[in-house]
């Protein structure tokens, strides 16, 4: 066996390449990266938002560790430079960006990162997935989609309400229904709902290598499912709340039950249909 060495300065630069184990790359970058790291953890650590993201991390290890023995020696030149530029403007974003939006650039760098090094015909888009959710997203998005989401739930809610031919009407945020008034409040939102649906897409697709055409397709269908999901549940609630006072273990076990109908619906959609057709 013969030992080629590359004799130009680019076949020199892709031999130092190869030489170094893709983990070891992605590790580097991350490193680099700490600071957002840091601010996610310390988010999580003060109660200011849900830990779910550990959920969506534990399951992106997971996905990476199955994947790490198929990982190319010699990574995509332009992914590579795409993961390179987005972690300067990860890097620059701790002065000009909100933490979350610093974040959030972080997480795609190290995503083209992991691009650059992955086979070809290999599913990225869940995984993008998972590392985005593996932020601490819930608190933001009950703040910024929180009240648009209960609107869009309440009237939904009073026309389902009527054509059951119950009495229902949307007041703002709240809904009048046989008379009372019961307030949609923000758990109501569905923004956790939002969550753990695209969590359940993500994982499933992950790990039973879901091809990219076929999860985009999908996508649609698990928000007209979460939506369903959630309407099914807000008018269930507001309807028993008209007639008594509900007791919050049936409050609980109402959300609880619905949030695993779509769940499973969810999971349902996503491992149906054949990647030969996307």
């Amino acid at each position: 066996m013969s030992l080629v060495i590359p004799t130009t300065p680019a076949g020199r630069w892709q031999a130092r390449i190869d030489a170094v184990p893709p983990l070891a790359w992605l590790a580097l970058q991350a490193a680099a990266l700490w600071t957002h790291w840091r601010w996610a953890a310390a988010r999580v650590a003060d109660g200011s938002d849900d830990p779910l993201g550990l959920v969506a991390l534990a399951a992106l290890v997971w996905a990476l560790t199955r994947l790490a023995p198929d990982l190319r020696a010699a990574p995509r030149p332009g992914w590579l430079a795409l993961a390179l530029a987005s972690s300067v403007a990860a890097t620059v974003s701790v002065f000009l960006a909100p933490p979350l939006v610093g974040a959030l650039l972080a997480v795609l760098a190290l995503v083209a990162g992991l691009r650059a090094f992955m086979p070809s015909g290999r599913a990225m888009l869940p995984l993008a997935g998972l590392a985005v959710l593996a932020l601490p997203l819930i608190s933001s998005l009950q703040f910024y989609a929180g009240y648009p989401m209960r609107l869009l739930t309440a009237q939904l809610s009073a026309w389902g309400l009527q054509l059951a031919g119950v009495d229902a009407l949307r007041s703002g945020s709240a809904m009048w229904v046989e008379g009372r008034l019961i307030v949609v409040d923000a758990p109501c939102s569905g923004v956790q709902m939002v969550w753990m649906a695209y969590f359940c897409a993500c994982a499933v697709a992950a790990l039973t290598g879901v091809g990219d055409a076929r999860f985009v397709r999908k996508l649609p269908w698990i928000g007209a499912l979460v939506l369903a999901g959630n309407v099914l549940r807000n008018s269930a609630l507001v309807l028993l709340e008209a007639r008594g006072d509900v007791a919050e273990a049936l409050h609980q076990g109402i959300g609880l039950a619905v949030l695993a109908l779509v769940c499973l619906a969810v999971v349902a959609v996503v491992r149906g249909g054949r990647d030969e057709a996307a």
